[in-house]
């Protein structure tokens, strides 16, 4: 059985799970109070050129995400997020579990547009009506987006000046960012994504980590007693050791950036590999994950053999799926895949 359903089907990459293995009977102190964590926050530190740059480590990309919103919203706030958006479409429901509405803007494959968010925190403050609606608090982007879309540079300025212009935070879902950081189609460093945004977090769990994602706060604007709400919320892992030792090893050498542009290899062979075979894409993905159009039969026929999921319905005979692929995809998965299509 071939899986291209997601991005952390595996475990993690051999160089961590190496290290894991390396220092497992040394006695740390818990919550991430120990020297691998101090040591991988150093080097996010540097990577990211933020120096004064302030970084928690926390167990998973929905933990991340509740935590962070609603640690920097008011009681009154909500969180303005593309429709597609993960917050808003693929997280049960947990930031309005904390308390707060996630305010939903049109997508425009993926995106929120700059011109349409002006407009809506414009109305929204020009409402007489405001004092009895959720004040817009916070803006979230996930980079890449859910259809493996990538911002601009400029798109990005561009939200972060309405941003500041409103004196709200912007946010950046960086769940897969080794992926848009390495896409040959940006030109999005990481050094500017620390730049502009107030705070993102780097993914781990989708690019080569067992769990886990680090949080950064680029502007001195951690919110007092972070830890205790992380801890409230279940984002605080004990051991916090395994978390410091494996952003330490992603970030020694280039790793993250290593296996994340091996990954956008791998998805430009897939998508070479089903264009050559006239296969329709439901849009252009820059990043790991490729959304292919497919007849309802073809899906039935390669769901037996090959693993991948479904993401909406095109027409009565046609859906589009998404093929992921990872850190750990290599050469000979693509060219099954390939085989497997050839034999239909």
């Amino acid at each position: 059985m071939l899986s291209f359903a997601c991005d952390y089907s595996e475990g993690c990459h051999e160089k961590i799970l190496q290290r894991l293995i390396e220092t497992n009977l040394e006695q740390l102190p818990g919550y991430g109070e120990d020297h691998y964590c101090e040591r991988a926050k150093e080097k996010i530190r540097e990577a990211c050129a933020c120096p004064q740059a302030e970084v928690f480590l926390l167990a998973g990309g929905t933990q991340t995400n509740a935590v962070v919103i609603s640690s920097m919203l008011k009681s009154y706030e909500g969180v303005v997020a593309a429709a597609t958006g993960h917050v808003n479409a693929h997280e049960a429901g947990a930031i309005e579990h904390s308390g707060h509405k996630v305010l939903a803007l049109p997508e425009h494959n993926g995106k929120i547009q700059a011109e349409e968010l002006e407009r809506y925190l414009r109305d929204f403050w020009q409402d007489e009506n405001r004092e009895h609606m959720v004040f817009p608090g916070m803006i979230y982007i996930s980079h890449p987006t859910e259809y493996g879309t990538l911002y601009t540079k400029g798109e990005l300025e561009h939200l972060s000046r309405i941003c500041r212009a409103y004196h709200i935070p912007l946010y950046m879902d960086g769940a897969r960012l080794g992926y848009g950081l390495m896409s040959a189609q940006t030109d999005v460093t990481l050094a500017d994504v620390a730049d502009i945004c107030d705070v993102f977090y780097i993914g781990g769990t989708k690019v080569g980590a067992l769990l886990g994602e680090a949080v950064v706060f680029t502007k001195k604007n951690m919110p007092p007693h972070f830890l205790t709400m992380a801890k409230q919320q279940g984002a605080l892992l004990a051991k916090g050791r395994v978390l410091g030792i494996q952003f330490d090893t992603l970030f020694t050498d280039g790793l993250y950036f290593e296996i994340s542009r091996h990954a956008i290899q791998m998805a430009q062979l897939l998508k070479e590999g089903f264009a050559q075979r006239g296969y329709r894409f439901l849009l252009e993905s820059p990043t790991n994950q490729q959304f292919i159009v497919l007849e309802n039969s073809e899906i039935q026929r390669l769901r037996r053999v090959v693993d991948f999921s479904f993401w909406e319905k095109v027409d009565e005979n046609h859906a589009a799926v998404r093929f992921a692929t990872s850190w750990a995809t290599t050469p000979e998965d693509i060219q099954k895949l390939m085989e497997l299509l050839d034999n239909r």
